[in-house]
């Protein structure tokens, strides 16, 4: 069981925003606890969510974030509010929070990142690079994930970082993460966490490229908007590369067609977030004139998906909990495809909590249409 290891998960689909946390509540309530995470919808009344969690978890430490779907024992779902509670005999954590990201520098988030890790250092003196990890919520419509992800990698050296953009169920208006007792917009939460349990931290994808390039001849770097491929207008260009019409181009086109990138061998993805009246293209990661693109399509997302975790179970053994970021396009494409069930089903096999996201953030790289996340298996220790 779970929860005899001192990891606790549970998912309320009550519509009720006090309900929906007091069931919550009711599922991860344990001793000793050290963190709760959550992950909820944004159709919640976020005041009343805000509300109940500071009085059912008064005086613990409580992060989380609005999603656009999340993940839980019940499996992938709409609606609702997941998470978990760690207890303080396998783990020791400290929260940051950054406010404004807008006016984010880089050399403040690396100090930022360092001072938290003394935190850690000071609260649990055991603490090292081979038993900590690093996770990040951000406001997925902030547009600073880039540089705030790299910074904190950069400030916390070889503790490994992942994370994930808090989304608001596509209404593409702001994302909130919830940290000091409330909801903050233009913000993000780093928790660090040293533990007992092994653990790994992972990213997984499931495409191939196709051969055409895509060169970004004009765009808007601050904003990820692209107003020109090869030349030509850049929703234009890209909807004849898919084979369809500029008035087909929707999320769910972008989700079975997203672009790439390729930093030293590896591919990233680029995904796209909406085409624009003016037949310019919005991102919703960095983009930058000069970037060669391929589109590459999907294979095989069940498969790959359970590749990873036999993988996970290969290095950790048994998984007791899976936190997973997982990219709304990838939720948008397991809808379409069908498979939405056999995805939840997978996760539901490998204990996974987690969200949809706008974003996923791996050792300092902020990618797309990935799944990104941290796979806990039995207490060392016993």
């Amino acid at each position: 069981m779970i929860s005899q290891h001192h990891v606790r998960t549970a998912q309320s689909c009550a519509e009720d925003a006090r309900v929906a946390v007091r069931e919550l509540h009711a599922g991860i309530q344990q001793p000793d606890i050290e963190l709760v995470v959550f992950f909820c919808s944004s159709l919640y009344d976020l005041d009343a969510i805000a509300d109940e969690i500071n009085r059912v978890f008064a005086g613990l430490t409580v992060v989380g974030c609005t999603t656009a779907g999340e993940i839980g024992p019940l499996g992938y779902e709409a609606h609702s509010i997941s998470g978990a509670s760690f207890s303080a005999h396998v783990c020791s954590a400290v929260i940051g929070h950054i406010d404004q990201l807008q006016q984010f520098e880089i050399a403040g988030g690396r100090r930022f990142a360092q001072s938290l890790l003394q935190q850690l250092e000071s609260h649990a003196p055991a603490a090292d690079t081979s038993n900590s990890f690093a996770f990040l919520m951000i406001d997925g419509m902030s547009r600073r994930e880039e540089p705030v992800a790299r910074a904190l990698q950069d400030g916390l050296g070889e503790i490994p970082l992942f994370g994930g953009s808090a989304g608001d169920d596509l209404k593409l208006a702001r994302g909130w993460v919830f940290h000091n007792n409330k909801f903050h917009s233009d913000s993000a939460a780093l928790i660090l966490v040293s533990s007992t349990l092994p653990f790994r931290i992972f990213k997984t994808q499931h495409f191939v490229s196709e051969s055409e390039r895509l060169v970004v001849t004009e765009a808007d770097a601050s904003r990820r908007v692209v107003k020109e491929i090869n030349g030509l207008p850049a929703a234009e260009e890209y909807a004849r590369v898919v084979g369809v019409d500029v008035s087909d181009l929707s999320p769910h086109r972008f989700a079975a067609s997203p672009v790439v990138v390729a930093v030293d061998g590896t591919d990233y993805v680029r995904s796209i977030q909406k085409s624009n009246p003016d037949g310019s293209l919005t991102f919703y990661c960095a983009i930058d004139e000069g970037l060669v693109l391929r589109v590459v399509r999907g294979v095989d997302l069940v498969g790959n998906l359970e590749h990873a975790f036999e993988n996970l179970r290969a290095a950790v053994g048994p998984l007791q909990m899976v936190i997973a970021c997982d990219c709304v396009l990838r939720n948008l494409e397991i809808k379409q495809s069908g498979l939405k069930e056999a995805v939840g089903a997978v996760l539901q096999r490998n204990n996974a909590i987690g969200f949809s996201t706008y974003g996923e953030q791996f050792r300092g790289v902020h990618v797309n249409q990935t799944l990104t996340g941290i796979a806990f298996g039995s207490p060392r220790d016993g």
